[in-house]
């Protein structure tokens, strides 16, 4: 299969020059989710989302003509004129047709160009696989939002703050990436480790504590995944969750508006620090500055975020071919145990397992420009948290490299059972004693 840029490339491994654990534990009809249709646009009008590209085109020019006729953006910058090429598009031909036509206009350069035309061919290959009747429609439609948003986005560079609040109106960029996405995830072998645990997260957010997620990380699309599988049940975390996100998620102008409808702390990734070497005292102090601003967003309370301690994506062993959650950095875990312990709110880490890696396969290796090729698939997922661990006793080297194991040994029993759940096709019978999984969307 071909590859494309996709969304969300979520490296989580913060580097700065920060300082420096016992731990116990507390306690099918459709194969589908139906293709819902749900609301784009809030709340400045009831205009609902349809699935046709004719009708997306006209939602977008309704909802944005108001900011384009002001001439200024919330920032005060200048608008541009958007070229509404890719919503009018009523056919794959004409879709392809608008790279051609852009490119001479001088609105989009080349390489995205090519890179977009890719990202169409990838994702309608991806989808026709679920078997879905409706899927040329599907591919149409979600396809020509998300290239006019990248267009847009190079026509006029959306920029990221340290902290970035997710994007719900006038255009909503959650629900955008989330029906993106949904097409991809075969929810008939899909699966959800101890619900009861997301509800008791959910019970402790509402009682104004905060909770840490340390997770492994396998695809550019894990927080849509995360979303996708909990939205039915437990829509708060769905929307609410905090991604800590690497720079390359704020930069690939393919990713880009993807990562607007998440709300992120964006940092710079241990593995990408030196890169270009004249950048990294710039990368540090960055760094600084988003942990400061994730200090004074704990210290409010009700607060979920997510990291991912590897500082990067999961990886196949290159002899075996195996997946498995690659190794937490224990500095990095440490970093997340101290800020939420000095926020002044009850805090709590649960370890967090994902299996999503067939949807969008990272490359063998780490690379280190922008714009890596990248392979889709319609494929099952999985999500499962395990119980609460906490750290005990003095904060030594020895102790946080105990607790950071217990978290890894955690998430790495949970991912087991997601892989003979969905790779081994056991499914609900890969249940064991510390994971149940269910499914909760049916």
């Amino acid at each position: 299969m071909s590859a494309l840029l996709l969304p969300f490339p979520f490296l989580s491994s913060i580097s700065t020059s920060s300082p420096q654990s016992p731990f116990s534990l507390k306690s099918s009809s459709s194969f589908l989710l139906p293709f819902q249709r749900v609301k784009l646009f809030r709340p400045t009008a009831e205009a609902t989302f349809f699935f046709t590209a004719k009708t997306m085109a006209e939602l977008v020019k309704d909802k944005e003509s108001g900011v384009a006729a002001a001439g200024t953006t919330e920032g005060g910058k200048v608008e541009v004129e958007h070229s509404r090429t890719f919503l009018v598009a009523r056919s794959e031909e004409e879709v392809l047709s608008g790279f051609k036509k852009e490119v001479e206009a001088g609105r989009l350069p080349p390489n995205v160009a090519a890179g977009m035309e890719e990202f169409f061919q990838n994702y309608k290959n991806a989808v026709f696989q679920s078997g879905d009747p409706a899927a040329a429609e599907i591919v149409l439609s979600n396809m020509a939002v998300a290239l006019d948003r990248v267009l847009l986005d190079v026509e006029d560079p959306f920029v990221f703050q340290p902290y970035h609040k997710a994007l719900r109106e006038p255009f909503d960029y959650y629900m955008f990436g989330q029906n993106y996405i949904r097409p991809l995830i075969d929810f008939r072998n899909s699966y959800v480790g101890n619900l009861s645990l997301f509800y008791e997260i959910e019970e402790k957010l509402k009682q104004g504590h905060n909770v840490v997620l340390i997770s492994n990380h396998q695809t550019e699309a894990d927080p849509a995944v995360i979303a996708l599988l909990l939205e039915k049940t437990n829509p708060h975390i769905s929307e609410n969750l905090i991604y800590v996100a690497g720079d390359r998620v704020i930069t690939d102008p393919l990713c880009k508006p993807f990562s607007m409808g998440r709300n992120l702390i964006c940092v710079y990734s241990k593995k990408h620090m030196y890169d270009v070497p004249e950048l990294a005292d710039m990368k540090r102090k960055a760094n600084i500055r988003s942990l400061k601003e994730m200090a004074m967003l704990l210290r409010t309370g009700s607060k979920l975020v997510w990291i991912a301690p590897s500082g990067g994506r999961d990886r196949p062993d290159p002899v075996t071919g195996e997946w498995y959650p690659a190794p937490f950095d224990s500095s990095s875990v440490d970093n997340m145990r101290r800020l939420i312990e000095s926020s002044g709110a009850p805090g709590h880490i649960y370890p967090l397992a994902l299996l999503c890696h067939n949807i969008m396969p990272p490359p063998s290796q780490v690379e280190k420009e922008i714009g890596e090729r990248r392979i889709i698939g319609f494929h099952g997922t999985g999500l499962s948290v395990g119980p609460e661990i906490v750290a005990a006793g003095e904060k030594s080297d020895e102790v946080k490299d105990v607790f950071t194991q217990s978290l890894y040994k955690s998430v790495t029993e949970q991912y087991t059972v997601l892989k003979s759940a969905i790779n081994g096709n056991q499914g609900m019978e890969a249940s064991t004693e510390g994971v149940a999984l269910s499914q909760p969307w049916n």
